[in-house]
């Protein structure tokens, strides 16, 4: 496949993703407003899932295609992008306030599944037990936060449980009639499929193209690329003042990313894990870690702080492609 033809799948799939995966959490929000759901409930699990979608889709996808390198690639890529890119951009627009008592609790479980993942990488291959078993984590932490959230409403805590979701159908917008709302989730399935398609091999055709691992382009542009609805909500987010919904949201992004998406895509396609570097789990972690005492000593990413946390994804991005044969 041509390089141009390679690049405009890429551009429209992560297009396609970016719409049929706000379509279908709105769609689905609606939905559950209407049916009574509590909306501290639907911010939880529906809303946590939708966003989700573009890289479950995306993960899936390549596994089904032979390609599930490529899955964990993007779940790697991602969790690094996440806090070196997304947070560094957000925190360039405007320092980040940290609130670490509302997310220590996030923080201590990211860095724990992180450490796991990293374990089972270097030991082995992910397979459908390993899958299993994220799916289980990851059930078993939503179960946790619904519990400390109606704990917190119970108690009279100031909780704003609408908000994520009021986000998500758009400011003072009443939810949709359930025939648009079954209309919007079909739509949105049927965008994130096709997009998933076209992202995938547009893909896997400019890695061959580059003379690059599936591993690397995961690693780099299908995480970027399916990290785009994390930053956009991050940066709106930083440009409002609410630096704190930044932070939350790449912190529950990345432990989703590993129990979720991982935990899927093993469960049906066992992931090889031979092309992945140490460096890499390394730099993950170490990004994971460098949150703990920004928020403990400075309580907030400064600009300085923002730069430098780009110019390393940056290096990172190089060193990824300059350790592959023949591309530098």
């Amino acid at each position: 496949m041509h390089l141009i033809l390679s690049i405009i799948f890429l551009i429209s799939g992560a297009a396609a993703l970016y719409f049929g995966a706000r379509w279908l959490v709105r769609g689905s929000v609606s939905l559950a407003l209407v049916m009574g759901i509590r909306p501290v409930i639907i911010g939880l699990t529906i809303v946590a899932f939708g966003t989700s979608s573009p890289e479950l889709l995306v993960s899936l996808n390549a596994g089904r295609t032979g390609n599930a390198d490529i899955a964990l690639g993007n779940v790697i890529g991602s969790n690094i992008a996440n806090i070196a890119l997304i947070l560094g951009v957000s925190a360039i627009i405007r320092p980040i306030v940290m609130n670490i008592r509302a997310v220590r609790f996030d923080i201590i479980f990211m860095l724990l599944v992180s450490a796991a993942l990293s374990f089972l990488v270097l030991d082995n291959d992910l397979d459908r037990i390993n899958g299993a078993l994220f799916l289980i984590g990851i059930t078993c932490y939503i179960a946790i936060k619904i519990y400390q959230a109606m704990k917190n409403i119970r108690e009279g805590k100031t909780v704003d449980a609408g908000l994520e979701v009021s986000e998500r159908l758009g400011h003072d917008a009443a939810p949709d009639s359930r025939g648009v709302s079954a209309g919007l989730i079909a739509a949105g399935t049927v965008i994130l499929i096709a997009g998933s398609e076209l992202f995938v091999r547009g893909a896997v055709s400019i890695a061959e193209l580059l003379g690059v691992s599936n591993i690397v382009i995961g690693l780099t542009v299908v995480a970027f690329g399916t990290s785009l609805p994390e930053l956009a909500t991050s940066v709106v987010a930083s440009a409002r003042g609410e630096g704190d919904v930044s932070l939350g949201n790449v912190v529950g992004s990345n432990i989703f990313n590993i129990l979720f998406i991982l935990g899927a895509t093993a469960l049906f396609f066992p992931i090889g894990t031979s092309d992945v570097h140490a460096a890499d789990l390394v730099v993950m972690i170490g990004l994971s870690l460098l949150v703990i005492p920004i928020s403990l000593i400075r309580g907030r990413i400064t600009r300085p702080v923002a730069l430098f946390l780009l110019v390393s994804y940056c290096c990172y991005v190089y060193y990824l492609y300059a350790r592959q044969p023949g591309t530098m």
